[in-house]
C-alpha cells in the first residue's frame, strides 16, 4: 500500500490548506502538475503534491511510495480516483450523480469532467517495489469552449453542473483529506476496502459483480454463468482514456 508522507519538506508558498503529512509546490497556470510531480518524485519523495492554479481546471498531482510490489501497488490509481470522486460528492449539488469509466474517467450527469492517470519510475520490474509512484487528475471547472453549455451532453464542467461556490483549491483540498482516508483503509483492511469504494461509482449493472484482481485487471461476473471477463488494467494505464493529447486537458 502507498503512503502519503510522514515529514515536512520545503516548498514554494503555500496557497492550499492541506494536512501535515502534504507538502505542497504551486506552479502557474502554463505548468504541467504531472510532469512536475515525475520529474521531482525522487528527491521531495512521499506526499508532495503539485497544483496548478488555472481557472478553467483544477489540475494536481501527488507523489505516493508504495510498500508493495510495482505489479499490486499500480492499484494506488483506484485509491486516487475513489478520493477523487469522494471529493467532487462533497461539493456537488445534492443527488448529482458522480461516476468513474473504468479505469480512470471521472463523469458528472453522464458528462466528461476529466479525470487520473498513474506513473511510476521506467525500467522498474513487476516484482520489485517502485521508488514512488505519482497520481494526477484534471477537473474541469469551467467550460472554454464556445459551444453552448449542453450541447454536448457528454462533455461537462462543474460549473455549468451547479457546482456553486466552489474552486479548484478546495477540490484538491478535500481530495487530499479523502487519500488519506483510502490509505489508511488500505493499510488496515487490505485493498479490498478500496477496492469495494472505487466499485461502487462504476456505473451500475444489473446481474454484474465486479472484483479488482491483484494486478489490478478488473474481472467481470455475469449471474448464472460461470465465464470471468477480464479487461487488464496495465494497458488502459498507458493512454488516459480522458485527456486529449492536443490541448492537455480533458476531451471536449
Amino acid at each position: 500500500m502507498p503512503k502519503t508522507g510522514n515529514r515536512p519538506r520545503a516548498a514554494f508558498e503555500p496557497q492550499l490548506d492541506l494536512p501535515p503529512p502534504y507538502t505542497l509546490i504551486t506552479l502557474r497556470e502554463v505548468g504541467d502538475a504531472f510532469a512536475q510531480a515525475v520529474a521531482c518524485a525522487p528527491e521531495q519523495g512521499a506526499g508532495t503534491l503539485v497544483y496548478v492554479g488555472r481557472f478553467d481546471l483544477a489540475e494536481f498531482a501527488v507523489v505516493l511510495e508504495p510498500e508493495e510490489p510495482l505489479r499490486s501497488a499500480r492499484r494506488a490509481l483506484y485509491a486516487g480516483m475513489a478520493a477523487l470522486v469522494d471529493a467532487l460528492a462533497a461539493h456537488a449539488p445534492p443527488e448529482k450523480p458522480i461516476m468513474i469509466d473504468w479505469p480512470d474517467a471521472v463523469r458528472v450527469d453522464n458528462g466528461l469532467v476529466g479525470g487520473g492517470r498513474l506513473a511510476w519510475p521506467p525500467g522498474t520490474n513487476e516484482n520489485d517495489r517502485p521508488e514512488w509512484l505519482v497520481f494526477g487528475a484534471m477537473i474541469r471547472t469551467v467550460s472554454m469552449s464556445e459551444h453552448e453549455p449542453g450541447l454536448n451532453p457528454l462533455v461537462a464542467a462543474l460549473e455549468e453542473e451547479g457546482f456553486t461556490d466552489f474552486t479548484a483549491g478546495a477540490l484538491v483540498e478535500s481530495f487530499a483529506r479523502h487519500l488519506m482516508v483510502h490509505i489508511d483503509a488500505w493499510q488496515e483492511h487490505g485493498f479490498a476496502a478500496v477496492g469495494k469504494e472505487y466499485l461502487q461509482r462504476l456505473p451500475r449493472q444489473n446481474g454484474v459483480r465486479r472484483e479488482i484482481d491483484e494486478n489490478g485487471d478488473l474481472l467481470v461476473r455475469h449471474n448464472g454463468k460461470t465465464d470471468v471477463a477480464r479487461r487488464e488494467f496495465l494497458p488502459a494505464l498507458g493512454v488516459p482514456s480522458w485527456l486529449d493529447g492536443k490541448t492537455r486537458g480533458p476531451r471536449t
